[in-house]
Formats: C-alpha cells, sequence, structure tokens
C-alpha cells in the first residue's frame, strides 16, 4: 500500500472543500427560495380549480341549475364559518372540495369576501 503524496491529500481536502461549498450555496439558495414558492394555493387559484366551473368565474351561479350566486345579498349575510362548513358538507359538492384543507377553505372563503365587494 503506497502512501499519498501531499499533493494528492491537498487535491482531496480541495475536492471536499469544494462539495462542502456546493452544498451550503445549495442549501441557502433553498432557504431563501423556499418562502417565496407557493405549494399552497391562494384562494382565487383554488376556488378556479374547484369551483369555477359550476359556480362561475365571477362566481354568480347557474340560477338555471340551481347553482347558487357565492355573490349574493344572500351569500353577503352568511357568516365564514356558516359558508366554510358550506363548502365541506353540501352534499352536491365533488370530493375534492368537501376534502379540502380547513386552511384552503378559509382562502376561498377569504376570496370570495373580495368578489363579495
Amino acid at each position: 500500500m503506497r502512501l499519498k503524496s501531499i499533493t494528492e491529500k491537498k487535491s482531496e481536502i480541495m475536492n471536499t472543500k469544494k462539495l462542502m461549498m456546493l452544498i451550503m450555496t445549495i442549501g441557502m439558495a433553498l432557504f431563501i427560495l423556499i418562502p417565496n414558492l407557493s405549494w399552497a394555493e391562494d384562494g382565487a387559484g383554488i376556488y378556479k380549480a374547484k369551483c369555477a366551473a359550476c359556480h362561475g368565474a365571477d362566481a354568480a351561479g347557474k340560477p338555471a341549475a340551481k347553482i347558487p350566486s357565492l355573490v349574493s345579498d344572500d351569500a353577503k349575510k352568511v357568516s365564514d364559518a356558516d359558508l366554510e362548513k358550506k363548502i365541506t358538507d353540501t352534499a352536491k359538492h365533488p370530493a375534492g372540495v368537501k376534502g379540502l384543507p380547513a386552511d384552503d377553505v378559509k382562502a376561498v372563503v377569504s376570496y370570495l369576501r373580495s368578489l363579495q365587494k
């Protein structure tokens, strides 16, 4: 077994340092970028993906199909808690809507409130 020369050892140390710097740089980039990435959709995005097909892009509903408006005066009078319950408990809503996480439901309600103004 031969002994490694000093230059080989220095080369290994330099490669290790470069690898560590690369890992640290990636870690810092992720630390900075992750808070800005939005994996959890905002209320508008959730509404467009899950609700707009039935209630319409403007949330006006479809009276002929007995799909209620979410921006009507009656909808404005409903409390946020009751509106959240209607979203998750309405029998006609598909499973994807009923199964929304509580934070997403609150985001949709917040979005609907912004449309009601």
